[in-house]
């Protein structure tokens, strides 16, 4: 059975704008693309705004159930539907807002839809600027869907939304588990910060550290090169990520540069959010790996600290946004020095206290590692079922046991629709 293929303008009713400024005492919430978190595909982040200062972007009318899809940079996938909580509310004009209707389409299948790479594709293929891509409203409206019965469109929502559901489910998981070193640290020594500023401990230069910052390289993703850590590589929570690697020239490679296993890593230099993230290096493989002139190895040797203890309590104070109080800034860029990272006190609780701490990060990173197989996984089923759903594979067997009455839902379908553009 070869579904038909309609046009998403077909599908959808029509949207309308409104002038928030024309009410300027008036509070709404605005959702620009910055608003979507791209891995869960909801709307994470909102910021109210009084109408009298509303951006000249702000002018589409959102309700419950719309599809939000950016129309900037469409190689990203920046979708999310409308939850009541924004019922009424305004949305960037960097977004094309559909509003399924319902007689035709079930909002949940078109927005699966919109994750697809066969949407993502389309999109791409109309693309323009080469600063700014972009597509158009009508780009993403002309955009055809294949088109199943309502009742076979709900049984793929159901199946999708069961897979969707173990994903956000690990995400959940992953967001509490993130939580649990940085308590442990409150709970064994207390705030950081207010360590920090009581200037508990001794600095950093009396201890057996060696620092050291990387170095520039304007060659990259060099064929057959050595990895070069980057910005990049330091996550948000305080972790190594390699997925990004960029390689350079393997006459770059030196001792002085090379990383060992248990080497911290420290963003010196960096948009003033991002300074100071912190991470612990261990080795994915067994090739060399070197680093940046924007990151400050550190390479612990004091018997009075672990590696894992000094990572932890940098990245617990970045998270506190402390570094930009001793940073040095220049346009966009902010950096903190060896010598100003040198004179930062770090306490020293005890040795067994210490040791205590360091087993928990060292789990931790071992379990955050299984966690982050079994989301892949996870991504990965998730993927194939969305493929398949789309090309019919998904519902085959449901398929056979209805087909009379799909056949006759297809009839009434296709007289509904009066073609299929």
């Amino acid at each position: 059975m070869k579904w038909t293929e309609v046009t998403i303008k077909k599908l959808c009713l029509p949207t309308r704008q409104r002038d928030p400024r024309e009410m300027p005492s008036e509070e709404f919430s605005y959702i620009d693309i910055s608003s979507i978190d791209r891995d869960s595909k909801i709307i994470s982040q909102v910021t109210r705004i009084l109408g009298s200062e509303a951006p000249s972007r702000a002018r589409k009318e959102i309700k419950t159930g719309d599809i939000l899809i950016s129309t900037v940079r469409p190689n990203l996938n920046a979708v999310a539907t409308v939850p009541p909580k924004l019922n009424g509310q305004i949305a960037s004009t960097g977004f094309c807002v559909l509003r399924p209707d319902s007689e035709g389409v079930i909002g949940k299948y078109l927005f699966y839809y919109s994750r697809t790479p066969d949407f993502i594709e389309a999109l791409c293929a109309k693309v323009r600027g080469a600063h700014y891509p972009a597509v158009s409203d009508k780009d993403v409206t002309d955009v055809k869907v294949p088109l199943p019965p309502i009742s076979e469109q709900r049984r793929i929502v159901e199946i999708l939304d069961q897979a969707d559901a173990l994903r956000k489910k690990r995400a959940e998981a992953d967001a509490k588990a993130a939580r649990i070193l940085p308590a442990l640290f409150y709970k064994m020594f207390g705030d950081p910060l207010a360590l920090v500023t009581a200037r508990a401990g001794i600095p950093l230069s009396e201890l057996d550290i060696n620092f050291q910052n990387g170095f520039a390289c304007g060659e990259k993703d060099v064929n057959g090169g050595i990895p070069h850590l980057r910005m990049n590589n330091i996550d948000d929570a305080g972790v190594l990520n390699l997925e990004l690697v960029r390689t350079v020239p393997l006459d770059r490679d030196t001792e002085r540069y090379r990383l060992i296993e248990r080497d911290v890593l420290f963003m010196g230099t960096n948009s003033e959010d991002k300074i100071g993230k912190t991470c612990l290096f261990l080795p994915p493989d067994e090739r060399p790996y070197l680093f940046s002139n924007h990151l400050i190895r550190l390479r612990v040797s004091d018997s009075r600290i672990t590696p894992e203890y000094l990572a932890g309590f940098l990245h617990l104070l970045w998270s506190k946004k402390f570094f930009p109080s001793i940073a040095k800034r220049w346009v966009n860029q902010s950096a903190v020095t060896q010598s100003s990272l040198a004179t930062l006190y770090v306490p020293l609780p005890g040795e067994t206290s210490i040791q205590v701490f360091t087993t928990a990060f060292q789990d931790l990173l071992s379990l955050r590692a299984k966690r982050q197989h079994s989301g892949e996984t996870l991504d990965e089923i998730f993927a194939v079922l969305l493929h398949r759903a789309f090309i019919g594979d998904l519902t085959t067997k449901w398929r056979e046991a209805h087909m009379k009455e799909l056949l006759t839902e297809m009839e009434i379908q296709s007289r509904a629709l009066g073609g299929t553009n």
